[in-house]
């Protein structure tokens, strides 16, 4: 019984009505217990104060200033820092004089905000009324001086950790149009706050409201002795045109953006009104994702209808507005990400085709170091001796994927030009650089000859032709050379085997290269090995196949004279951290292929001696290019 009654309708309302009348009696308007305490928060609240300098030359601006001037300098051996303009200065009360009563007085509440509501404070940036305390993380003091109605200057005075202020008139020749504000001594952690960083931060925080103010803004570093103008910062890569709009009930947000090359410098900043609020956008929870953590971008979203936190300025409240322009930046996000993909896509293709010509120019010059009989697969010998009439391919074309050899582009053969054809500029050789010996590596039996060539070249590795001067020797081990003046000489080796080393010297005017071949004289050589099977198809180019379940790394499709490699293998996987490692990955999986295919029968201590010799002067040279 007592259960029902507890539940009946009567009880139900007089607990109600109890409620109700409880709640009115606790209701209350929340007030500040300590003014001062209250203001001091406030002006220790800017953590940066290259901000709170930005904020002042904000003011100046927003008083229709059309040139302010910095100024960092010690007078009386104390640091100061000025901020002068030109414009309207501080709005005057009933006596014609600057109202800086209403300034110290009226903390939070801003002339400015009022002016938003009333419709006519368009373009004005401040609206807490609390810039004018961030001073205290500057300096110990602020002077801040304008002119009245009656051609006379004033000034009020404020100092950090004081609630007083003062006023009173300033005697000077004069009266100067505008607004100065003077802060000394500054403090002793932001003394070394040169003017070039305060021109770069400026030139990025203010880059919109500076171009669109049409304001010219002065950093004069009297210690430094230096002045500097600050530009809106222009940024870097391609401007994106017709990009969504990005529209809220609120109002529309407008993008300038650029699509760059990678780089932890490219970031989106967000700004508000033509001022920054953050550096980068992508640091903002919500938008940590692509495109704007992508590094492709450069440039900013503005959005004048966010709010700010009042304190710092530098970071936005998470309200229905900046909900709505989340919902709003989704079709541009799809847009941009389109388009960094296909940059991706360039990139990746123009890298396979870098990373190709180094592979094929390291292989072009191992293989040229190395015995033709052996390793002449692609007939590189008889094109640097100059036997090969094949024409020069044209410009732009890659080894075998212009169906050519391409020796001239990759700058590792020595090029034959046509009589009947007049060369390029580009064409005609440089000054002496360096030079290679052909083979540079060698297996001769006793008593027997071979011939050996020098390959002199310029910078790009042209075949240089004129006023050269060769000398021959060997520097160890037996044997005998026929003559030591000749580009080409014949070396005839000793009757006991052994190791030798040639050398030869090049001699163009003032410069002189040299370099080294190393000759091993043997009783016998391997019967197992073939004569070098020449490919007219030049050095295999490559490709990719995602097989990320099979376990093969590569394969040599000799039909279109492809190496296959398997891009989903956890090897190709690792290797593709860094350009580096991949080339010498790719260069090893070209090793394989090439002496599988072109070592066929020889047994496999013997095939993987090849792939040895041939890796190490393979990456030497990919190293060296």
């Amino acid at each position: 019984m007592s259960r029902a009654s507890d539940n009946s309708p009567v009880v139900r309302r007089t607990k109600l009505k109890a409620s109700r009348n409880g709640n009115a009696a606790d209701r209350g308007k929340l007030k500040i217990g300590d003014d001062w305490n209250a203001i001091r928060i406030i002006a220790l609240s800017q953590s940066n104060p290259l901000k709170a300098i930005a904020e002042f030359v904000e003011n100046s601006i927003d008083a229709h200033a059309q040139t302010v001037t910095i100024t960092r300098g010690r007078e009386h051996g104390e640091h100061y820092l000025s901020i002068k303009d030109d414009g309207d200065g501080v709005p005057r009360d009933e006596k014609g004089q600057p109202n800086f009563k209403y300034v110290a007085t009226h903390i939070c509440d801003s002339i400015k905000r009022r002016l938003k509501a009333e419709g006519v404070g368009n373009g004005l940036q401040g609206e807490f009324g609390i810039g004018l305390l961030s001073f205290w993380t500057v300096g110990d003091q602020l002077t801040m001086i304008s002119a009245g109605s009656d051609q006379r200057s004033y000034q009020m005075t404020m100092s950090k950790g004081d609630s007083g202020y003062t006023v009173g008139q300033r005697r000077v020749l004069f009266a100067e149009r505008g607004t100065e504000l003077r802060i000394s001594p500054l403090l002793e952690g932001i003394r070394a706050l040169s003017g070039e960083k305060i021109q770069w931060y400026l030139a990025s925080e203010l880059r919109d409201r500076i171009r669109s103010a049409k304001v010219r803004v002065t950093v004069i570093d009297k210690l430094a002795r230096k002045q500097y103008e600050v530009e809106p910062r222009a940024y870097e890569g391609r401007l994106l045109h017709q990009l969504p709009a990005v529209r809220t009930p609120f109002g529309d947000a407008y993008a300038e953006l650029y699509l760059a090359e990678p780089a932890d410098s490219c970031r989106v900043a967000l700004t508000r009104a033509g001022t920054r609020v953050l550096e980068d956008l992508a640091t903002v929870p919500g938008l940590e994702h692509v495109p704007w953590s992508s590094r492709y971008l450069q440039g900013l979203i503005d959005v004048p209808f966010l709010n700010v936190t009042p304190g710092t300025r530098s970071g936005i409240i998470h309200d229905e507005r900046y909900a709505a322009l989340s919902e709003a930046l989704q079709p541009l996000e799809a847009h941009l990400n389109a388009l960094i993909e296909a940059q991706q896509r360039a990139e990746e293709e123009q890298a396979s085709q870098q990373s190709l010509r180094a592979i094929q120019r390291a292989f072009r010059e191992a293989l040229l170091a190395l015995p033709p009989e052996e390793y002449d697969w692609f007939d590189i010998q008889a094109r640097a001796r100059g036997e090969s009439g094949s024409p020069r391919p044209a410009a732009g074309e890659i080894g075998p994927a212009a169906g050519e050899e391409g020796t001239a582009d990759l700058g590792v053969a020595e090029p034959t030009f046509n009589s009947g054809i007049q060369r390029q500029f580009f064409d005609y050789a440089g000054p002496l650089f360096s030079v290679v010996i052909s083979p540079a590596s060698s297996t001769v039996l006793v008593n027997e000859r071979r011939r050996f060539r020098a390959l002199p070249r310029d910078r790009s590795r042209r075949r240089v032709e004129q006023d050269l001067q060769f000398s021959w020797e060997i520097v160890a081990g037996g044997g005998s050379i026929a003559s030591t003046v000749d580009q080409e000489i014949e070396y005839l080796a000793p009757s006991t085997p052994g190791l030798a080393r040639l050398r030869v010297s090049i001699s163009q005017h003032e410069v002189t290269c040299s370099a080294e071949a190393l000759v091993t004289i043997t009783a016998s050589l391997e019967t197992s090995m073939n004569e070098a099977m020449v490919n007219a198809r030049g050095l295999p180019g490559y490709t990719f196949e995602r097989a990320a379940g099979e376990l093969w790394r590569s394969r040599f499709d000799v039909d279109r004279n492809l190496i296959i490699v398997n891009s989903g293998h956890r090897d190709f996987v690792f290797a593709t951290k860094n350009r580096a490692l991949q080339l010498r990955y790719l260069v090893r999986l070209y090793v394989k292929e090439l002496v599988l295919a072109n070592f066929a029968g020889i047994s496999s201590e013997q095939l993987l001696e090849r792939m040895i010799e041939l890796s190490l002067y393979a990456e030497e040279k990919l190293k060296s290019g």
